[in-house]
C-alpha cells in the first residue's frame, strides 16, 4: 500500500497484491449458496480522513504513519481466483462503499490497518448487489 497526504487529516491509498477472500455469493454462479473463499490479486483504493490525530497527541498516544481513526471512500477491485473454491462469474468484481477504521503503527516498522463498512459490489455483466458488512483485515511491513 502506498499512501500521500491530501490534506492536514487525509490521505490517499493505493494498495496492490493477492490476498484471500471471503467473496459474496452472488458473483459466483458454481457457489450455491454461502461463502466462497479464494485468494485473488487485487486493487484498493480509499480516500481517508483521520478524526482523532489531536486527541490522540494530547494523550501522548503515538501518530506517526497516520496512526488513528478514520472514515474513508472505499474502491475495491478483484481479479480471478488463483486458487480456492471460486472461479467467479466474469474473474472480475469491484467494491464501493464507505468505511469506518482504525490504522496504527507498532515498533518501527509493523503496521495494522483494520476497518469495515457497507459496501455495493458488481461485476462486469452487470450482477450487482448491497452487502451490509466489509471487513478488511491488514498486517504488514512499513517500507
Amino acid at each position: 500500500e502506498y499512501e500521500m497526504p491530501t490534506g492536514n487529516n487525509s490521505t490517499f491509498s493505493i494498495g496492490v497484491g493477492i490476498g484471500y477472500s471471503v467473496s459474496y455469493p452472488h458473483t459466483d454462479h458454481t457457489a450455491g449458496s454461502g461463502f466462497i473463499t479464494s485468494f485473488n490479486p487485487f486493487l484498493d483504493v480509499q480516500h481517508k480522513w483521520f478524526y482523532n490525530f489531536d486527541k490522540r497527541k494530547t494523550k501522548g498516544l503515538n501518530t506517526t504513519n497516520n496512526s488513528g481513526n478514520f472514515v474513508s471512500a472505499r474502491f475495491l477491485t478483484r481479479g480471478e481466483s488463483l486458487f480456492g473454491n471460486s472461479n467467479g462469474t466474469d474473474g472480475l468484481d469491484f467494491a464501493v462503499g464507505p468505511t469506518w477504521g482504525i490504522q496504527r503503527k507498532y515498533g518501527k516498522n509493523f503496521h495494522l490497518l483494520f476497518d469495515m463498512g457497507s459496501i455495493y459490489y458488481f461485476d462486469v455483466k452487470s450482477n450487482g448487489y448491497y452487502f451490509p458488512l466489509m471487513l478488511q483485515l491488514n498486517l504488514g511491513f512499513d517500507l
